[in-house]
């Protein structure tokens, strides 16, 4: 079985990915994002399904492009963006995930006083990014060796931003590499920068907030500004999926 044809699952996709992101904690998941500006949502994925995901990484048909990132400054690495129609596993968890992850960006938008609502549905929030002009699809597989990184940086790609995102690890740590950790920093007004490791395995994703969170002061909520990257591997290979909810420029 070729990588391509081990991705694609039956049509019930969505079903499956909506069960399998239902089991999860989603009221301590806000309470985590709201708190520290991410949350791990532990074994996601299989490991056979990781494996297929990264497998994919050199067929060109699945891909509308690829960035060195070295060429520019965004690091050392490279990822490549996928094109529609996106692999079954993925769709359906890009679908699945966003609704729990809407209904935490609404309560973010409002304590923020940001006058932008999120809809229940991810088609109808693809279908404003369209209307906006921002028609690419976002989600991307990395691919990192020893020496690679990725720069503090944030995905936004255009004027309609979803503030939550999520990364799975496709690699084991340990096993399949060493070093390369999830950072991320968050810049805190008149104070000195906070930073978060997150400890993730394989199959593990985490969601987290791509520009901003409330906090809330003592004269109500005001936003901090958060980067996320990747810290320098060591040794080995390290593959991430990368799923983002708003379509690029």
């Amino acid at each position: 079985m070729n990588a391509r044809s081990a991705i694609v699952t039956p049509a019930s996709a969505a079903e499956a990915a909506e069960a399998r992101v239902a089991r999860y904690d989603w009221p301590k998941l806000s309470e985590e994002l709201g708190g520290y500006g991410c949350a791990m949502l532990e074994n996601l994925l299989s490991r056979e399904e990781c494996r297929q995901i990264a497998g994919l990484y050199p067929h060109d048909d699945h891909f509308r492009s690829r960035v060195i990132m070295a060429r520019h400054g965004f690091g050392k690495g490279e990822y490549r963006y996928f094109k529609y129609p996106l692999p079954d596993l993925l769709g359906g968890l890009r679908a699945a995930l966003y609704p729990p992850l809407a209904t935490i960006a609404n309560e973010w938008s409002a304590r923020m006083g940001i006058a932008q609502r999120y809809p229940s549905g991810h088609a109808a929030f693809l279908k404003q990014c369209h209307d906006a002009g921002q028609t690419r699809p976002t989600p991307l597989l990395l691919q990192y060796v020893p020496g690679d990184f990725n720069c503090l940086h944030q995905d936004l790609y255009g004027d309609l931003a979803f503030p939550l995102q999520v990364a799975i690890l496709l690699s084991e740590p340990g096993k399949d590499f060493t070093g390369g950790e999830f950072v991320l920093t968050e810049q805190r007004p008149r104070m000195q920068s906070r930073a978060e490791v997150v400890p993730l395995r394989q199959g593990d994703a985490v969601a987290f907030a791509v520009h901003n969170r409330p906090v809330q002061g003592t004269r109500g909520h005001y936003r901090v500004n958060l980067r996320h990257g990747v810290s320098r591997l060591r040794s080995g290979s390290r593959h991430t999926v990368g799923i983002i909810f708003h379509d690029a420029r």
